[in-house]
């Protein structure tokens, strides 16, 4: 890599319906809300000339990554790895669903969230070694440009922590909103963390 990569690392706005459920791989729209706050973001990064957008195949990232690519003219490219982690069992269940139903593994995950496997889901190595790959991949199709990845909290903070030399133990201390905005550029040196849950505004 010869010259700096600028990647825009977006969380996907806000869902319909949601609020107090587990969701990773259950795939849910934007809310009304949700689309405002995507096309605040469109109009933040119209001037960035993106040359790409990439996005998880899950609805919430690609609506979002589609609004957002719209000033662009470019297509959204999806892939799979940029998927948020697949809680298993606990998908679409309330918490306190999950506290009732499968009390011993609820509790690992409060206390050690990155070590915990969801029962018929993934870990959180599994999680962090698809999504490293995935941009591993990204980077080395886009050296010297500024492009979009439009995913999930789980992703994103993966990607900040390992940005950061963060330990897996503490990637909840980044906080990540809703159409959140961060902005990691890579380069020979590796890379440089610019922007950490940016440019939060209602829509």
């Amino acid at each position: 890599m010869n010259a700096s990569t600028t990647v825009w690392l977006i969380r996907h706005a806000a869902t319909e319906n949601m609020e107090g459920r587990c969701y990773g791989w259950h795939d849910v729209p934007l809310s009304q809300n949700g689309i405002g706050q995507a096309e605040n973001l469109a109009k933040r990064l119209a001037r960035s000339r993106l040359s790409a957008v990439y996005a998880s195949p899950l609805r919430r990232a690609l609506e979002t990554a589609r609004i957002l690519a719209a000033p662009h003219d470019v297509s959204v490219e999806t892939i799979e790895g940029l998927a948020e982690i697949h809680f298993g069992d606990f998908e679409g269940l309330s918490y306190k669903e999950i506290q009732e139903r499968f009390p011993e593994t609820y509790q690992q995950w409060m206390d050690q969230p990155t070590a915990v496997r969801f029962p018929n889901g993934e870990d959180f190595q599994t999680l962090q070694r698809r999504a490293l790959a995935a941009i591993s991949s990204i980077l080395a199709r886009n050296v010297g440009k500024s492009i979009a990845v439009v995913t999930h909290a789980g992703i994103v903070r993966t990607l900040l922590a390992d940005a950061l030399g963060i330990p897996d133990s503490r990637i909840f201390r980044l906080a990540q909103d809703y159409a959140a905005i961060n902005r990691i550029d890579y380069d020979d040196h590796g890379a440089t963390v610019k922007v950490v849950n940016g440019y939060k505004e209602e829509g």
